[in-house]
């Protein structure tokens, strides 16, 4: 994503930072393009970090991906999160 980052709201932050903290496998929905289709990743939660202030989280196997291009974890949306 080359876009200005938007963070993602706090309660959403949360549930990302609770299945790193428990080691849980979670689903990735997300999108690294505005206009092409959500792709998925399965994975742990290893590291939620910030980077040149644009928030990123790290899987245990070394996929990054920016908090913002995430549509979902598991079953729950960004969308649905204030």
């Amino acid at each position: 994503m080359t876009a200005d980052y938007k963070p993602i709201s706090c309660s959403f932050y949360d549930e990302l930072e609770a299945r790193a903290t428990q080691r849980q496998p979670c689903t990735l929905t997300y999108r690294t393009e505005a206009d092409t289709p959500p792709s998925t990743y399965h994975g742990i939660i290893a590291d939620l970090f910030i980077k040149n202030k644009v928030e990123y989280l790290r899987l245990e196997d070394g996929f990054e991906l920016r908090l913002d291009a995430i549509v979902a974890v598991d079953d729950k949306e960004l969308r649905e999160y204030c």
